[in-house]
């Protein structure tokens, strides 16, 4: 699931136990009501405490992205765990230069 945060214009989405097609469309509400009320100027993603992520959390981010975009702001995608880096470099989030 997800704890939010809300802090100086950022808000911090920190992701836990395993993102799949059940729980991403409920992980992508929380998240996007966060920001339409706040209008953040960074979002970031914590995947740290993610132990399984499966396509849908590829959309997540992806979806994220456009939409912060759209907001004017910046993602941040941190603490993408060993097991789950092979996924975001074969999908290509790398290149977007979110990851830190």
């Amino acid at each position: 699931m997800v704890n939010i945060t809300y802090k100086n214009g950022v808000v911090t989405a920190s992701l836990y136990g395993e993102i799949d097609h059940h729980i991403a469309p409920q992980i992508r509400g929380d998240i996007d009501a966060q920001c339409e009320r706040s209008r953040p100027s960074r979002l970031v993603l914590d995947f740290g405490k993610v132990g399984f992520m499966d396509s849908s959390g590829i959309g997540l981010v992806m979806g994220r992205y456009r939409m912060i975009s759209l907001l004017g702001g910046k993602l941040e995608v941190v603490n993408v765990p060993p097991n789950l880096q092979k996924i975001f470099v074969l999908s290509g989030l790398e290149n977007l230069g979110v990851m830190k």
